[in-house]
């Protein structure tokens, strides 16, 4: 049941947890979890400790919120996260819950999928946007410097030899409205953050990855 899902950990309570969607498919590590796992949890606990030690937006640290579509839940949370969306899958209940939340304000980032997989995160999100139309992001967007400057927004894939591209979709497909959804293609921001502590990366990408996590979220909590 929806109410009884044990990775909900944090009740709601007006601060801003990360939250992830869950969503079946092919399995990635075992214990009955699939593609939507991949960083979890140290990847959603540590943004949220970096949030705390540099900016005022005083989240929730103590843990982070996964959730399906279907939950009504999704529509206390400003922003929410999909990890590995070339292997996504929607269904009709969760195509409207999303259509409402975005439309309603929320804000939706995709992370960690390169090349060909846009397809099937396209064919999925379709079925909740079908008049969406993506257009590319530069450097000179506003998302990419909410709150921290970054030199060079292009954050290598840690991977995968793929050059990074920032795809939008905006309220009303008018850029200079809102962006509701925000898609790294060809990037893993998160592998970044799940790692941090372990010096598995060099500095400047993980910094950077960091940065332009702490931005997007700034930017779903002020738009």
């Amino acid at each position: 049941m929806i109410q009884d899902d044990p990775l909900y950990q944090v009740p709601y309570n007006g601060k801003f947890t990360f939250t992830r969607i869950r969503y079946g498919g092919p399995g990635f590590r075992g214990f009955g979890r699939s593609s939507w796992s991949h960083d979890y949890p140290d990847a959603d606990r540590n943004i949220q400790t970096i949030l705390a030690e540099y900016t005022t937006l005083d989240p929730n640290t103590s843990g982070s919120n996964v959730v399906v579509l279907e939950d009504p839940r999704i529509f206390q949370h400003p922003l929410i996260y999909i990890s590995e969306p070339g292997f996504w899958s929607i269904s009709e209940a969760g195509a409207l819950n999303l259509r409402q939340y975005l439309l309603k304000g929320g804000f939706l980032i995709f992370d960690d999928f390169e090349a060909g997989q846009w397809n099937n995160m396209d064919a999925q999100l379709i079925r909740a946007l079908p008049e969406r139309e993506w257009i590319e992001l530069d450097d000179t967007h506003p998302i990419f410097g909410t709150f921290f400057y970054v030199e060079d927004i292009y954050v290598p894939h840690p991977s995968v030899n793929v050059h990074p591209r920032y795809m939008a979709i905006f309220e009303d497909n008018d850029p200079r409205k809102r962006v509701m959804v925000l898609a790294n293609h060809n990037s893993d921001l998160a592998e970044y953050w799940e790692w941090s502590a372990s010096g598995l990366f060099a500095v400047d990408p993980t910094n950077d990855a960091y940065r332009l996590g702490v931005n997007y979220i700034i930017y779903g909590l002020t738009h």
